[in-house]
């Protein structure tokens, strides 16, 4: 055998090698994480994050005038029952200056359905990858709402995404814009593949509110209640609550979505890196209305899941631990995690509402 043909070869298996590690490492931190949260905090009955939430449920609508290529899931004109849940990150107090989400499940049940979506207000994120979010995770030092100093000192590309994506001054969850950020696979019937990113807007066109208009990095520490604050740990709750009593709330999800490639430049795919609205405009997907709010206990056990995705609008598959596409990969193998944090609300019940007379800035 000719000694350049026999380094190729050499070659060709160390690649191997090196690929398969890096997958096999992939999969054993997100199990490890997964443990880790189950023990920590599912069988405590704590979501790993946006424990502050209010869940209803509705009904939406694929639009008939859909643009986009046939798939198999996204039929015009097709309806769905649906769970909406809002929540605000980590802290328990919705006066301070947190980023706020918006899930959606397709069906009218707790943990079951054929397609789930999550999406957080600002479209950057704070991390990018598995390797990034533990980093974020792990450099975690709050105290009374200061927090994330360590890591928005080292990572200004995440401090920018907590900057841009928190929302004090909201005034209801309705009017916040909320995003996927990161992208998901679009396959069409024909089995062409495209990738796509989620937007939830209300459906009027009503101004957002909360955005901060002078963002820094040292504001973006902190996160607590301004002095003097008046308004309530629960306001956003108990607006959203009022707001569906009264007359209902009404979204439409909209998605942008591009041609996949060989050579594909892998930033397309860093949630901190919006796709250009001109070339990707948004597109209506969906209108939908959430008409009742379901009871606390019930809202408690509504669990959302990247693992409910039919195949052709799943995630994108991630090659390691820095990939950018491991962020999706992580979420969707926590599933774990909220099981046992099911199993745990039948065992000792669901934690207590939150109290409006408590102490404020805490998690």
């Amino acid at each position: 055998m000719k000694p350049e043909k026999k380094f190729s070869m050499y070659r060709v298996f160390i690649n191997w090698l090196k690929s398969t590690w890096d997958k096999f490492y992939l999969w054993f931190f997100c199990r490890f994480f997964t443990f880790f949260i189950a023990i920590a905090l599912g069988l405590r009955g704590i979501r790993m994050s946006h424990n502050n939430g209010i869940a209803g449920k509705g009904r939406l609508k694929i639009v008939d005038d859909l643009d986009l290529p046939n798939n198999d899931f996204f039929k015009p004109g097709h309806e769905f029952n649906i769970r909406v849940r809002h929540a605000s990150a980590t802290f328990l107090d919705d006066a301070m200056k947190v980023i706020r989400s918006c899930s959606i499940k397709f069906s009218d049940h707790h943990f079951n359905s054929p397609f789930d979506i999550q999406l957080n207000s600002g479209n950057f994120g704070v991390f990018w990858s598995a390797i990034s979010f533990w980093k974020f995770a792990s450099s975690r030092a709050e105290k009374w709402g200061v927090d994330w100093v360590k890591y928005n000192h080292d990572y200004p590309q995440g401090s920018k995404g907590a900057q841009l994506g928190v929302r004090r001054h909201a005034t209801s969850f309705h009017n916040v814009r909320y995003y996927s950020q990161s992208p998901y696979l679009f396959i069409t019937t024909e089995g062409i593949k495209y990738y796509c990113k989620y937007k939830v807007r209300p459906f009027e066109d009503v101004a957002e509110t909360g955005i901060d208009p002078n963002p820094s990095v040292i504001d973006a520490c902190n996160q607590r209640i301004l002095p003097h604050e008046t308004r309530g740990r629960n306001f956003l709750k108990d607006e959203y609550e009022d707001r569906i009593n009264r007359e209902g709330a009404k979204y439409r999800l909209q998605i942008q979505i591009r041609m996949a490639s060989d050579d594909e430049d892998p930033e397309i795919f860093n949630n901190m890196t919006p796709w250009d609205e001109e070339r990707f405009p948004w597109k209506e997907l969906a209108e939908f209305e959430v008409s009742e709010v379901l009871d606390w206990d019930e809202s408690c056990r509504t669990t959302f899941s990247l693992k409910h995705m039919p195949k052709s609008l799943g995630i994108i598959p991630a090659k390691s631990v820095y990939d950018y596409n491991s962020m999706n990969y992580m979420r969707a193998n926590t599933e774990f995690a909220r099981k046992v944090r099911l199993f745990a609300y039948r065992v000792f019940g669901p934690p207590k509402p939150i109290p409006d007379d408590d102490n404020r800035n805490v998690t």
